[in-house]
């Protein structure tokens, strides 16, 4: 009787996952990494990335996960495609996970807080994806990270009118991105997440205890990046405990 290895039946991924150095990225580049996936993981923060890679390489001496430090907003992304070119030639998944949260009341913002976060949540990632587009295979998925902030119908929280703001732009843009995508085959969603226990969360909200933990919210991006464009194209798709 003939048998099928395991390595026959998954079939593994090249993944670029951004925001990678803490919070949901960091777990999500973990869980694919340990999984066998090849995994290009970039953040700002060498010591936090050197961290990531010896947690994966604990877990799976094996694991392909490749460490670049590399600024989304502001390093030139020429670089950054040479190099995905140099290790991957193309690839299967782009995960827009990085961003940054302020909690600041409406009236005391001023339009360089409006600024940043356009520029950190939404500007960046139409950076990345306009430039990797290219190197992106037939049938893949690009994943954005939204969030219930900016999720049409869901509650709103006080201080956080910039946030959600720059969240509504991104889901507006993967709609959009889908339609002008359908002919490379390339499918495009955005997952609207509630809370989960991060760094980004406790200094925006001291004291707050989210239900979800970051390993749980990571694992489900993770499993999503790989099988959700089975299901969904241009979604956005809430995952939060709380109706909307």
């Amino acid at each position: 009787m003939q048998t099928t290895s395991l390595d026959e039946i998954i079939e593994f991924k090249k993944i670029i996952i951004t925001g990678a150095s803490s919070g949901i990225g960091f777990e999500a580049a973990i869980d694919l990494a340990v999984k066998g996936h090849e995994v290009i993981a970039i953040a700002r923060t060498k010591e936090k990335l050197q961290n990531l890679n010896k947690i994966v390489k604990s877990l799976n001496p094996d694991a392909k996960l490749y460490p670049v430090v590399f600024d989304i907003l502001n390093d030139d992304e020429e670089i950054l495609k040479a190099f995905v070119k140099q290790q991957f030639g193309t690839f299967n998944i782009l995960i827009n996970n990085a961003g940054t949260l302020l909690n600041k009341p409406f009236k005391e913002l001023t339009e360089l807080d409006m600024a940043d976060m356009f520029q950190s949540n939404f500007l960046s990632h139409f950076r990345m994806i306009q430039a990797l587009i290219p190197q992106l295979q037939v049938n893949s998925h690009i994943v954005n990270v939204g969030s219930m902030g900016g999720f049409q119908g869901s509650s709103k929280f006080v201080g956080l009118a910039a946030y959600s703001a720059s969240k509504a732009a991104l889901h507006n843009l993967t709609e959009c991105l889908a339609q002008e995508l359908v002919d490379d085959k390339i499918s495009v969603n955005c997952l609207a997440l509630g809370s989960a226990q991060t760094e980004m969360l406790e200094k925006a909200f001291p004291g707050y205890q989210s239900p979800v933990q970051a390993f749980e919210m990571g694992k489900y991006l993770a499993d999503f990046a790989l099988n959700g464009h089975r299901f969904f194209n241009g979604k956005i798709l809430p995952v939060a405990m709380s109706t909307p």
